[in-house]
């Protein structure tokens, strides 16, 4: 795997106590960075499955501690600007700066568009993409002040490159991410602070297992049935790490002059 300096810069992870942000996390430290860890711990109404819980939450702590660095855990929910902007504010207060942020969280469900609640699509919306936004607004204004760049990387989707069957509003979430990437990227360009988004297919996480859990194989199999396969390599679910690794390298000076893309890592899923 390659080998990045990040040394004397802290990374800003949201959605980390498990999953694909915990791995970020990981691997930011691995590679010298401190670590701010961000999660909601707490349930979400319209949400049937569990987020990321306390406990988890210092795990990565622990985690990013063991590899060397400074973490701080702080509980943000995303979609609320207030959390958003203390957050940023405390992180700010205990280690100086940002230099990367990894804009992870995120949260689906399954349902067709005309008979969706209001409060679920609004769930959904609120967390994938205004909170991409809040996050980006928050640090980017520190990064803008600070005035020596800085790296904004958004978790978007295979789902925001397609069509996602029974999943509109995360569809239309993640098609979101990649449009506000592209204008954060025009709008933050004359103050050398590179704005990317990923795209993952889909990733081998508590979330994805307790989904499952939830909505039961049938559904995931129709789903994958008529939508054709997250993995046209013929395996299933890819690993959090292959995800992390992108964030890495968008993170890192070997992508200088990389921004305003959507980087998929989506195993061939739109290139169908």
């Amino acid at each position: 795997m390659p080998e990045y300096d990040f040394s004397g810069q802290v990374a800003f992870v949201t959605g980390a106590a498990r999953g694909q942000g915990r791995s970020h996390a990981k691997l930011y430290a691995e590679h010298g960075a401190d670590v701010v860890i961000v999660d909601v711990c707490d349930s979400m109404d319209s949400i049937p499955y569990n987020l990321g819980t306390r406990d988890e939450l210092d795990s990565v702590v622990e985690a990013v501690e063991d590899r060397g660095q400074d973490a701080l855990a702080l509980e943000c929910d995303v979609s609320n600007e207030a959390d958003v902007e203390e957050a940023v504010d405390q992180a700010i207060e205990e280690f100086g700066r940002i230099d990367f942020l990894a804009n992870n969280a995120g949260i689906f469900t399954l349902s067709e568009a005309v008979e969706m609640s209001e409060a679920e699509w609004d769930r959904v919306l609120d967390t994938n993409l205004k909170g991409v936004w809040l996050c980006a607004k928050h640090v980017g204004k520190h990064m803008i002040e600070r005035g020596d760049g800085g790296k904004i990387i958004n978790t978007s989707s295979g789902y925001g490159l397609v069509g996602g069957l029974l999943e509109g509003h995360y569809t239309a979430s993640k098609h979101g991410v990649n449009g506000l990437t592209k204008t954060l990227a025009l709008e933050l360009a004359e103050y050398d602070i590179n704005v990317n988004a990923v795209a993952p297919t889909g990733v081998d996480t508590p979330m994805m297992e307790e989904f499952v859990e939830v909505y039961g194989d049938e559904i995931l199999d129709e789903v994958v049935e008529l939508t054709g396969p997250w993995n046209i390599f013929g395996g299933g679910m890819i690993e959090s790490r292959d995800i992390s690794e992108a964030y890495m390298w968008l993170s890192s000076d070997a992508s200088r002059y990389v921004t305003g893309i959507t980087l998929p890592v989506d195993a061939g899923l739109s290139a169908k």
